[in-house]
Formats: C-alpha cells, structure tokens, sequence
C-alpha cells in the first residue's frame, strides 16, 4: 500500500520564533520531510521571524544543520535541500516594538494563503496578533497558529482567548496539541467510526474501563524551573490526555467536519464528574545511584532547583464520564517522568463473556482488550481468548492480532508522517478538524481547576517513587482496590 501525497496551495507561511528550539527539532524538519515528499507546490515560501539578528543566508544555514540533526539519512537529499533551503526567507523582528514589521509585510503576499505560527511563549501571542494588524499584515482569511499552553487555569485561558479574538475569528485560530495529528489518534475515529465490528460495543455495557498511559524516560532537566510552575497536571493531562480521552469517549458526530467533532468532544468535557481525592496519585521521581556508586541521576527536587517543590512529575487519575454510554465505566489516566519505558498508549479492555462454556478451573480468564500505540512503533493490537494448539483438551491462551502500521501498509505506507507535518498542512488547507477550539480549552481548564486547587488546599505532597519504576506505590492501589490492575510500562 503506497500513502498518496496531496499538494496544498501555495502559501506565506511565517514562524515567528524561528530560530527556538521547537522550529529547530519539529517545525523546520517537518517542513523539509513535506517538501521532499512534494506537498509544498512550487511558489510556496516559509518566512522565519525571531529577535535573533541574522540575514536570511545565515538562517538558511540555521535550516540546514535543523535538517541534518533531526532528518534521516533517506531523505537527506542535497538538490532537495538546496530546492528547500532557497524558498526560506528570513527578517529579524521585535515582537513587543516597531522593528522589522514594515520588512515582513513586504515579504508577505496577500493574494497568497498566509498562515502565522506563533512557536514562542504564551505572553507574545498578543503583541503579536496586534501588530499583525496594525500593520496591515494579516488579512481576514489569514491563519494563525498557537502552541499550548493555552493559559495555565481557566481565568488566563479566558484572557488569552479574548486576546486572540480581539484581533482574530475563531475560525481562524489553530490551538495546536501535537497528539491529535498522530496517525493512531486519527485511526481511532476511523476504527470506530468507519467499521460496523467495534462501535456497537463501544460503550458501559461491553467495555469493563479505559486506560489512557503516556510514560517518559527522560526527567525535567533543563527545563526544571519551567517545569515546576506546570506539572503534569497541567503539562499533559489537561491536553493531551484529556484530548485522547475524548476520543474515546465521544459520541459519533454527523460528519467528519471541524465543528461537528469538536462540538462531540466538548459534551464529554462537560460530562466529567469531579474526581476526589482518594481517586487522584501524585508523585515525584526520587535520585538513582546507580550500583556501582559512579552514575548518579538527580531526582526532580534537584532538576526544579526546588528542594520543597510540592509540584507533581506523575499523576494517576480515576475519572468517569456522566452520561448514558459510560454510566459506571473508569477511565484511568496516568502520565509521568522517568519511568519504566517510553510509551503512549489507549487500551480498551472489554468485559468477560456473561457466561463461559469451557471448563476455568485451571485457566485465568483474559479479557479482550483493544490497544492503540501512539508511541513508540504506532499501531493496534487486539487481545482475544483462542484454543492453545495440540492435543489434550481446551486450553485457552490469549493471543495479540497485531497491526503495526510499519508492518502492515509496507514500506512505502509506512513513511509516516509527524504529527507537526500533518497540522501544518491542515493549517495551510483550513481544516480544523484536529485543532482546538476555545471553548472546548475553557471547558477542559473549568474541569482541572478544581482539583488543583483541592490538592494545594489541602497542602498534598507527591509521593516519591523511583526512577525506572512504573511510578508510586499508590497508583497500584488505585487500581487494585477496583480489582484491576495497570497494563505493564514496556517499549
């Protein structure tokens, strides 16, 4: 099966911040791996903006070395590079003042899609969007895109909206969450939405719960400070997972349109019930030492520079959906820094059949359970209950019906893109299917809010947990009083 590449229109496309760390690692590459694929049509140009002082030569070669550290050797073509390379353009700019605006309105063609990517901190999002306009850059149709965080409570969440539309339509905003342009994420709505075999069982009747895990290895160095005005409440679960649980638990819209899906979306939002304290796990990664005494991991207390820091590296969650499809059914979420194994998965775990008609006194019953993999090695695995082969009875063993898209659609339909080359085009395009909307952050914010403000009342501390583990002793117990158990952290 070979993917099939659709061209955009030709664009002005501008990334303000240019040369930070995010245009360097996914915006610039992604841009490349879409030109090499042939997505960018002829007449296309990508403007880079930022306070950095350089000519659009040094900026190119700033491209360049983006390109050989974070594109593979297969797709590091020098004719295409070079092709690539000569439609970047580049203007220093003063977000906050006057410098270099009436130089980027000269670069930007007004005939042309103009999309805006705001790839800096949450604070220049204004400044921006004004002088956009007072310039008379940006025109009605102009797009532009915002990366989270999208406020860090409801009350900033509403400042910045009003910000924004201030000076922009809601249609024209892209609130960018990296999660939903995964292909797995995307396949999900498709497995349920496109085939007759899951969605009839998609609901609190046949799904015993949900698990929703996102692990990392790596800590919070380097970014500590940062880190701990955030957690993980706010870092991951408020967005990413919060977005990959309405996924899951939405209805089926009447069209694979922007607004119909994020209209599904937010019903499940506004359908959380509140979560207690007795359902909530919080936990810092504590230092390793390795055994030998020479290797020394710092634990989060050293990486924040917070030796009383009280803000979480994992969370666990219990949370129910209140509404008739998921009426007692869990959804258990949990994301955290250095554990075990980095993974990002979704399990679907179905309950047993009503009534068995094999002899069990020696077998442990399996459920089915459906995983989607968003990281790594994207794919799905469906868990089902077969005879084991040989003579000497029925005996049941589970077995994984397993689709690893690299496996499964060949070589050539395994080129899969990131997540950031496919919501930049969808930007380009104008489809906002896989963006958020305002008040569907509002709303997420409205549901966080108040179990922060619980845990800080009631002045909690994260419980430690070691490096490498699956995460506190207290997320087991979450489970286990459910009579459930986590799904192992594994690659």
């Amino acid at each position: 099966m070979v993917s099939r590449v659709i061209p955009v229109d030709p664009f002005d496309l501008v990334v303000f911040g240019a040369t930070g760390d995010l245009a360097n690692r996914k915006i610039l590459p992604g841009l490349y791996r879409r030109f090499f694929s042939g997505q960018i049509p002829e007449g296309a140009r990508i403007i880079g903006a930022a306070r950095t002082e350089m000519d659009t030569a040094a900026f190119r070669a700033h491209a360049r070395a983006a390109i050989d550290e974070h594109v593979g050797a297969g797709k590091r073509n020098a004719a295409q590079i070079e092709a690539f390379l000569n439609i970047l353009e580049y203007v220093p700019i003063d977000a906050m003042g006057e410098g270099g605006w009436n130089e980027l309105k000269a670069l930007v063609r007004p005939q042309m899609i103009n999309a805006f990517y705001f790839s800096v901190a949450p604070a220049l999002f204004g400044p921006l969007a004004e002088r956009l306009h007072a310039f008379g850059i940006a025109t009605s149709q102009a797009r532009i895109v915002v990366e989270k965080p999208f406020g860090r409570d409801l009350a900033s969440a509403k400042v910045l909206n009003t910000t924004l539309a201030e000076h922009f339509d809601e249609t024209q905003i892209y609130r960018i969450d990296h999660y939903l342009g995964k292909e797995t994420v995307q396949n999900l709505m498709a497995v349920r939405f496109a085939n007759i075999l899951f969605e009839p069982l998609w609901n609190a009747q046949f799904v015993d719960h949900v698990q929703i895990t996102v692990a990392e290895t790596v800590g919070v160095g380097g970014r500590g400070s940062y880190y701990d005005k955030s957690g993980a409440m706010r870092d991951m679960v408020q967005n990413h997972l919060m977005q990959l649980l309405c996924l899951i638990a939405m209805e089926p819209p009447y069209h694979f349109d922007p607004d119909a899906v994020r209209d599904e979306k937010l019903k499940v939002i506004r359908a959380l019930q509140p979560v207690s304290a007795a359902d909530i796990v919080r936990g810092q990664y504590l230092a390793h030492r390795s055994d030998d005494g020479k290797g020394h991991q710092p634990g989060y207390l050293e990486d924040a520079e917070n030796p009383d820091s009280r803000t979480e590296s994992y969370i666990a969650l219990r949370v129910h959906v209140a509404n008739w499809r998921w009426k007692g059914t869990p959804f258990y979420l949990r994301t955290g820094k250095r554990l075990r194994a980095r993974t990002s998965e979704i399990a679907i775990t179905f309950k047993e059949p009503p009534h068995s008609i094999f002899d069990e006194a020696d077998e442990t019953w399996r459920e089915n359970v459906l995983v989607i993999r968003l990281q790594p090695n994207e794919g799905m695995n469906l868990k089902m209950m077969i005879k084991e082969p040989g003579p000497g009875g029925m005996r049941l063993v589970q077995v994984p019906l397993d689709m690893s898209f690299a496996e499964a659609l060949g070589e050539d339909g395994a080129d899969i893109p990131d997540a950031y080359e496919r919501l930049i085009m969808d930007v380009i395009r104008g489809n906002q299917t896989l963006f958020m909307r305002g008040d569907e952050v509002e709303a997420a914010w409205a549901w966080t809010d108040p179990i922060i403000e619980g845990w800080t009342a009631r002045g909690d501390r994260p419980q430690g947990y070691d490096a490498g583990s699956s995460g506190p002793e207290d997320a087991l117990m979450l489970m286990h009083r459910d009579g459930r158990r986590w799904r192992e952290i594994r690659e």
